[in-house]
Formats: structure tokens, C-alpha cells, sequence
């Protein structure tokens, strides 16, 4: 097959060859896009991890002779012992507690119609009156509509139970892959950064401002964040504990992975649960959660995100709650870096079109 004749680097290039260059840019970032779409959270960890911890990689690199592969193995040793094998462990139990949830439910040990009749038969006259509007003032009517309830809850449940199994083998392949990028990004980070800013037609001062604004970000996000998340999760299950509700850490789990909801995330949780212990006369219990509740777990929500996540992206609280939520909404649960970052380059972009202009 002949080949093209030589050609001099110097040699411009027309218009056509130009756009005909674009198009095909174009086209084959549109096609590796595709292949890695379903493993983009898989690469998104991995770019975090590495983010995370390549200050721990740059620390250790003199103290094992400047050898990059060592000190990138050791870094990613430390990642396994201090995050994925306890993250792994906290999986596991709450899957148990979950299980043990689920059986009693099955079994009648755990009745929510027997909680749900003590606090109906508690309420006031004027709430009986709300649930007549609504045709569930008598309590056999409120049991059909609460066994449905529970019945479409518990095979909900038992699917996801089954498609957690049948993704085992997903899961482990995209760990793989994110700790097998993690790897390469932490030995050969500082390169593959020139590199790719290189190709970016910026101008130096703009592409270092961006990328600043990027790590500084998802470093910010996730520290923040998953802190905050862990702090209230742990506070939350602690109550519970004390308070002999079924299932501590069950509720603790779902409060820590609500609580990336800003604000509002792990009352979904303890407020139905201190409104439950009101209504059926436990007043104590009621009150210490609602007090508890208020003046340290969300004492942790209102006084530590702002802190972590907000003062380091030097973004407003009301676009970190805003773009949260719209990040969780589009992306599930990755949403909570996601989101942020979008809104962060979103202004620095604007920031420095402006200085270009």
C-alpha cells in the first residue's frame, strides 16, 4: 500500500484540512466517550483517589529513593487499608442489618400496622379529622393502605437485595478499574496534567487557574462532605442506640447517605422517628431526639459543611446546596461531587471570559 509523501511540519494547513481535522476530533472523542460511559464512575473515583492522595505520594517519594512505582504501590496500600477495606466492612454489616430488617419484617417479629395503630389511636381530634378528608379516618382502612405500603416496600427491597447479587461482579470490576487508574494517576500525575494541558488552547495562566479550581473542589467535596456525612451518620445511630430503636445501624447508614443532601438530609430519618415517640406518648424520648437532633446533628450540618466544602471552593452556600441536590438528581449518588464541580468550572469559566474579554 503506498504511503502519503513526506510532510513538513511547517507546512500550513488549508481550511479544508482544518475543519476536516475537527470533524474527526469530534468523532473519535465522541466514540472513546462511548466505550468509557458505563465505567465513568469507576474513573471518576479513580481520579479522585488519585487527587487525594498524590500530597501523600509526593511526601513519601524521596523517603524510597525517588523510585515513582514504590512510592505510587505504598500510597495505594495505605488507600486499601484506610478506605476500601473499612468502607467494604461498613457495606457488609449494614447489608447484614439490612437482611436481619427485611427477615423480621417478613416473619411479623417487627409489625409496623402494631407501631402505626398505637399512634393512631394517639392522635388528636383535629388530625383525625385531616385523615377523613382523605378517607383513612377509620383504622382498618389506614392497616390496607399501610400493609400495601409495606408490601411494595419489602419487594422492592428483596429486588434490590437480587440485583445487588447479580452486580457483585460489576462492582469488583469497577473497584479494579478505579484503583488500577488511581495507580498510574498517582505515579504519573504530574505529567499526564502537562500533558493534557498542553492540548487545551488556553493560556497557561487560565488552564493553571482551572485546574486549581478543579482539584481544589473535588478535594474540598469529598473530604467535606463524607465527613459531614460520617459525622451525623455516627451521631444519629448513636441516638437510636440509646433510645432502643431496631436497626441502629441500619438508620445510621441511611442517615450518613442522606446527610449529602445539605440541610434537610438526616431529618428525613430522626424527625418521623421523634414525632413517632410524641405522638405515642413518649414524650421524653421525643423530645431529647428533637432537641438532639437540632442542636448536634444539625449543629454538624450547619456549622461544618460551610466550613469544609463551601469556604475551600469558595462557592455560596446556596449554590453548594443547589447544585448538590440538582448533581444527585442527574447522577444519583456521585451527584454530590459532580454537581459542585459543574457550578465551580461554570464560574471560573465565565470568571475568565470575562478577563478576556
Amino acid at each position: 500500500m503506498p504511503s502519503p509523501g513526506p510532510v513538513s511540519p511547517d507546512d500550513p494547513s488549508t481550511p479544508r484540512e482544518n475543519r476536516a481535522l475537527l470533524v474527526l476530533l469530534v468523532v473519535v472523542s465522541l466514540a472513546l466517550g462511548s466505550i468509557l460511559l458505563p465505567f465513568y464512575a469507576a474513573i471518576m473515583w479513580g481520579l479522585i483517589l488519585s487527587l487525594l492522595f498524590t500530597p501523600f505520594h509526593r511526601w513519601l517519594l524521596p523517603r524510597v529513593g525517588h523510585r515513582p512505582t514504590v512510592s505510587a504501590l505504598c500510597t495505594l496500600t495505605i488507600v486499601l487499608l484506610i478506605v476500601i477495606l473499612p468502607v467494604t466492612l461498613i457495606m457488609v454489616l449494614l447489608a447484614q442489618e439490612a437482611a436481619w430488617l427485611y427477615q423480621s419484617l417478613q416473619s411479623g417479629v417487627i409489625d409496623p400496622a402494631l407501631y402505626f395503630h398505637r399512634a393512631f389511636n394517639r392522635l388528636p381530634d383535629w388530625m383525625g379529622a385531616i385523615l377523613d378528608r382523605f378517607g383513612l379516618v377509620n383504622f382498618a382502612t389506614l392497616q390496607r393502605h399501610l400493609t400495601a405500603a409495606v408490601a411494595q416496600g419489602s419487594q422492592f427491597a428483596a429486588t434490590q437485595v437480587f440485583t445487588l447479587g447479580q452486580n457483585t461482579f460489576e462492582f469488583v470490576v469497577s473497584l479494579g478499574v478505579a484503583l488500577y487508574l488511581a495507580f498510574f494517576l498517582i505515579r504519573d500525575g504530574d505529567t499526564t496534567v502537562r500533558a493534557i494541558g498542553r492540548l487545551i488552547p488556553l493560556a497557561p495562566v487560565h488552564r493553571q487557574k482551572l485546574w486549581h479550581k478543579f482539584a481544589t473542589v473535588v478535594r474540598a467535596t469529598v473530604k467535606g462532605n463524607l465527613l459531614v456525612a460520617l459525622i451525623q451518620g455516627a451521631l444519629g445511630g448513636l441516638a437510636f442506640w440509646f433510645l432502643g430503636v431496631s436497626g441502629a445501624l441500619l438508620w445510621a447508614g441511611l442517615m450518613a447517605t442522606l446527610s449529602l443532601l445539605p440541610a434537610v438530609g438526616a431529618a428525613l430519618v430522626w424527625l418521623p422517628v421523634a414525632l413517632y415517640f410524641l405522638v405515642t406518648g413518649a414524650l421524653w424520648q421525643g423530645l431529647a431526639l428533637s432537641a438532639y437532633g437540632v442542636l448536634v446533628i444539625g449543629l454538624v450540618d450547619n456549622l461544618l459543611r460551610p466550613v469544609l466544602v463551601g469556604q475551600d471552593t469558595r462557592l455560596p452556600d446556596y449554590v453548594v446546596m443547589i447544585s448538590t441536590l440538582g448533581g444527585m438528581a442527574v447522577f444519583g449518588i456521585n451527584g454530590f461531587i459532580l454537581g459542585p464541580l459543574i457550578a465551580a468550572m461554570f464560574l471560573s469559566a465565565w470568571q475568565i471570559f470575562g478577563e478576556t474579554r
